[in-house]
């Protein structure tokens, strides 16, 4: 486990040192906050709910509610490698490691990161 670990903050380190976060969806790319809804790709909303996100309803509640982001995650590093693989920090975590098994790209999590860090 300390490998995968040390591999995922290797590989977050690398794309920001490179300016490749992605942050910024590019014309025709979805949004941070349409990948946070889309059920095929994100699906937040299946777990967490949006509570400042009028089109989140109906949302889950067995994930912790994506609200102060900021103030939970002061470091965006921490909550994309969140998003990418929780289980690296929690090997028990029902969520999804959108990340390691390919169900996100690098740069979409990055999207999300970028909006649900707002919230």
């Amino acid at each position: 486990m300390k490998l995968e670990m040390r591999d995922l903050m290797m590989a977050v380190t690398l794309s920001l040192a490179l300016g490749t976060s992605g942050a910024q969806a590019a014309a025709g790319e979805p949004s941070g906050k349409s990948l946070v809804l889309a059920p095929a790709k994100g699906n937040c909303v299946a777990c967490h709910a949006l509570p400042t996100v009028k089109e989140a309803t109906p949302a889950g509640n067995s994930g912790s509610p994506l609200i102060a982001m900021s103030a939970r995650f002061p470091d965006k590093a921490a909550l994309r490698a969140m998003i990418w693989d929780a289980t690296a920090v929690n090997p028990a975590s029902f969520m999804p490691p959108f990340g390691k098994h390919r169900i996100l790209t690098g740069d979409e999590i990055d999207r999300i990161v970028e909006f649900i860090y707002e919230l």
